[in-house]
């Protein structure tokens, strides 16, 4: 053991500074690309897949289309970041019968209410996976985390032009190369697990439901 630590180290201490080589041949992460309406079939194909219930919008109707749903499913509130730009668009224009609540305190300030009254969760995304099926969130102070964990249904505004071919290529063109975001989520359905007989169960740990909105913006 002493022998095998020590040509660890000695490997590691002859190890060039600054971090591992920079990556030169990257062609077969990046070799996967569609055009803009196929990354749209891949992402719902993959998310139908796992349970991902999806909406159509527009622009111009997407909060009517997410209150149409919260109506339609007897949704009595509905949790939002005020602070967002897709969370202030939906409070101007909401006129549903679910309340809106606006996630604008610390959680230890509505901890109960969070986790035993509150029906669904909104939240924007920056993105979706084409190849695999998922959207990518990246929660902050205007969006916390427990919008997306808490609620046991998740409604997810994702517009198509933001629809990446891969992970690799959201990596690049979002910047996260350069510098990772504090907090990013790939999300491809709802919460689900197995017991040792191999019974799936969803919601165990997060939402048994997730919506994604997806507003068709190609143009």
């Amino acid at each position: 053991m002493t022998e095998a630590r020590t040509a660890i180290l000695e490997r590691l201490s002859a190890a060039p500074a600054g971090g591992p080589p920079p990556l030169e041949d990257t062609a077969v992460m990046a070799r996967r690309h569609w055009p803009a309406a196929e990354r749209v079939v891949r992402l719902r194909k993959g998310m139908e897949a796992v349970r991902t219930e999806f909406l159509e919008a527009i622009p111009s109707d997407w909060p009517s289309v997410v209150q149409d749903f919260c109506d339609h499913e007897g949704i009595r509130n509905l949790l939002y970041g005020p602070g967002s730009n897709d969370g202030a668009a939906l409070a101007t224009a909401w006129d549903g019968e679910a309340t809106l609540l606006p996630y604008d305190r610390p959680v230890e300030a509505f901890k109960t209410q969070l986790f035993t009254e509150v029906d669904a969760g909104f939240t924007s995304t920056v993105g979706g996976i084409a190849e695999t099926g998922g959207i990518l969130l990246m929660p902050g102070p205007a969006e916390p985390r427990l919008l997306s964990l808490v609620p046991p249904i998740h409604i997810a505004l994702l517009r198509a032009s933001t629809i990446q071919d891969s992970l690799w290529s959201a990596i690049t063109n979002l910047g996260w190369g350069e510098s990772l975001p504090p907090n990013a989520l790939l999300i491809s359905g709802p919460s689900k697990t197995a017991d040792i007989e191999q019974t799936l169960a969803y919601g165990v740990h997060g939402p048994k439901r997730l919506i994604v909105v997806l507003v068709n913006d190609l143009r």
